[in-house]
């Protein structure tokens, strides 16, 4: 039991995995793998702790493969030629590559041939995007899945697993776990299981037993543990949800300080999955086309937070909300969507006008396909009246503008202009 609970809790075969059931769940693509015993090299890439390594120990596990771990940024070239030799002794060997976006050029060359002949399985862990951070000639030969966080009910099976297991948790120990700190325990560390079992470890094992012998594990010992204080102590929580609408209706609101307390609960919280959903979801529901710039920009300020992680993220969060409270607003573009959407779903639909159609084909002349369509780009202004959208929605309107931003209101004057050309058309 001197092992880590994170280390001892992975997962011995692929049933045991926690979350990423769009990978591992029954029927899935490396289900299908490992129980066809037909292992390719992969890329797992997210952020830390929501199982990049567990799926590597399952997949081994649930194969049987000789199972080994190095470090692509501090192992040596000779650490990957001694699992190389395993490998041509023993037959297959599974290698989990941590940091596999750090593979130079002499260990990379030395291993593609190996992945090549199938000797070597690797399976590369990295929190970078492997499109933009890992050599194409390690991409070419692996297969490439993004893990995403763990929920918080992922996260609190995981922990009532690890209370109750008697072989490699706790369950041998009688432990009294509080909701409210199980819950804190699975929101605290923004979807790291592994940072999760970590606090519940120093939990259980730094709780002395009351006069009966139960470990008693509270909201306040989580706390402690995890060295954040609960966001809510709604056990059924209805407030979690409370704070993140909040923070919307804040910034819809145009209240720069709601905002920004609303945001540091959940940024105390750990919830930087959470604030940056819901800041994109924001920028582009509620300020839209009011502020596009804003927009962009607040897209940017969540993806450095990502890459910077707590407490640095803390600062583009905050510069992004800042700016969207205060910009304009403009829901136009959802409810144009919706508008069209709502038509399509209640059979709306129509056919295509024929000089919309396809015309780059065998045949398409004869079927008079194209035939009649103005390409706008040869009259004056690169406008052309002419009839996009199907006969029976003609005359169907969307997009509504607003005049709340700049933005916004030249586009409405834009749409004013064209709408008159058109009907213009239309009358003569």
């Amino acid at each position: 039991m001197n092992q880590p609970l994170a280390y001892r809790m992975r997962p011995e075969n692929i049933s045991e995995v926690v979350g990423q059931q769009h990978l591992v769940g029954e029927g899935k693509i490396i289900w299908r793998m490992v129980q066809a015993k037909r292992l390719s090299s992969m890329i797992l890439y997210g952020p830390p702790g929501i199982g990049k390594t567990s799926i590597a120990s399952a997949i081994a596990g649930s194969t049987k493969y000789a199972f080994r771990t190095l470090n692509a940024a501090t192992d040596k070239k000779k650490d990957i030629e001694i699992v190389v030799e395993e490998a041509k002794m023993s037959g297959t060997v599974i290698l989990l590559l941590d940091e596999v976006h750090r593979l130079d050029k002499p260990k990379q060359d030395f291993l593609l041939p190996h992945l090549e002949n199938g000797r070597i399985v690797l399976i590369g862990a990295t929190t970078e995007n492997p499109y933009l951070s890992i050599h194409p000639a390690i991409r070419s030969r692996t297969q490439i899945f993004e893990l995403h966080p763990l929920s918080e009910e992922d996260i609190m099976t995981a922990l009532n697993r690890a209370v109750n297991d008697e072989e490699k948790g706790y369950g041998n120990k009688d432990i009294s776990l509080k909701e409210e700190a199980l819950q804190h325990f699975s929101r605290a560390t923004n979807g790291d299981l592994r940072s999760s079992l970590n606090a519940l470890e120093l939990a259980i094992e730094s709780t002395k037993p009351d006069k009966d012998g139960i470990i008693h594990i509270d909201l306040a010992v989580a706390e402690e543990c995890v060295q954040r204080k609960a966001m809510t102590h709604d056990k059924d929580g209805d407030a979690h949800y409370d704070v993140i609408s909040a923070f919307q209706k804040s910034i819809r609101g145009s209240d720069v300080h709601a905002a920004l307390h609303y945001l540091a609960r959940l940024v105390e919280a750990g919830e930087l999955a959470t604030i940056s959903r819901r800041l994109m979801v924001i920028a582009y529901e509620d300020v839209g086309l009011a502020n596009p710039g804003g927009a962009a920009r607040a897209v940017t300020a969540v993806q450095s937070a990502e890459r910077l992680g707590f407490p640095e993220a803390r600062i583009p969060l905050a510069n992004a909300v800042i700016e969207l409270a205060l910009s304009p607003k403009s829901n136009s573009a959802i409810e144009a969507i919706d508008r069209a959407l709502a038509d399509v779903r209640s059979g709306k639909i129509g056919d295509i006008p024929a000089d919309l159609k396809d015309a780059h084909y065998s045949g398409a002349k004869e079927l008079g396909r194209g035939k009649g369509y103005k390409y706008p780009h040869d009259y004056p202004g690169g406008v052309v009246p002419q009839q996009y959208l199907p006969d029976r929605l003609k005359h169907a309107t969307y997009y509504t503008p607003k005049t709340t931003g700049k933005f916004e209101d030249a586009m409405a004057r834009q749409y004013a202009r064209l709408s008159q050309l058109t009907k213009q058309d239309k009358n003569g």
